[in-house]
């Protein structure tokens, strides 16, 4: 499980304003929310969908800025080096990916203003080639919103909390990550003002911190 939680602590990553545990809104201090991860797999290549929420400029400062949402989409291809281009077939969102040598993926991201849900369709072309991909949700009826993953954070982080908390305001910021590596997890980073992140890495269906590691 060590060897795992660092694996994932190199990831990378639109909601209603979040409400946490108790009276105080955890969530004005949510800086990104990775709210939900779309897959496909072939035996040609496999494709991620990412609903983000995230400030910019993104900075570990303990300060949430003004946040946007976006899509990032991953393709790992077995196939030749190409050209590829992604777009969503409900809303027509799409464009040219980029190749990302140090992660072996191509890659695209672009602004939203809703995000899917349960499943999308992505046309996927390759030069002169197009397919149509459907990929789904690896949430299940079970899954932990951001929200309760929040709020199992903070509960479990209460002595953290209440040292980053003065006269009854939190100074901080949270990164709430919806994540895969066979099973959903979620991944909750806490930043103080002075930059350093405290992990955890929970179980997104019951809560449970399976895993701690201070950056």
């Amino acid at each position: 499980m060590k060897k795992f939680f660092c694996t994932l602590l190199l990831l990378p990553a639109a909601l209603p304003a979040l409400s946490a545990c108790g009276s105080y809104d955890y969530s004005a201090h949510l800086s990104e929310v990775r709210s939900d991860v779309f897959t496909a797999q072939t035996e040609e290549f496999s494709l991620t969908l990412s609903c983000v929420t995230r400030e910019y400029p993104y900075c570990s400062d303990g300060v949430a800025a003004t946040k946007s949402a976006l899509i990032e989409i991953s393709l790992v291809s077995e196939l030749p080096a190409a050209e590829y281009s992604v777009q969503l077939k409900e809303s027509g969102v799409g464009g040219e990916m980029t190749f990302r040598g140090a992660r072996g993926d191509y890659f695209f991201s672009a602004g939203v203003t809703q995000f899917p849900e349960e499943r999308v369709t992505l046309l996927l072309r390759c030069d002169e080639e197009e397919r149509e991909v459907q990929l789904r949700s690896v949430k299940g009826k079970d899954t932990l919103t951001c929200k309760q993953a929040l709020s199992a954070a903070v509960n479990a982080e209460r002595a953290l909390i209440d040292r980053m908390t003065r006269e009854g305001s939190f100074f901080g910021e949270f990164r709430v990550r919806l994540i895969l590596r066979d099973i959903p997890y979620y991944y909750v980073g806490i930043v103080g003002e002075d930059g350093r992140e405290h992990a955890l890495l929970l179980d997104a269906k019951s809560g449970e911190v399976l895993a701690r590691r201070a950056l």
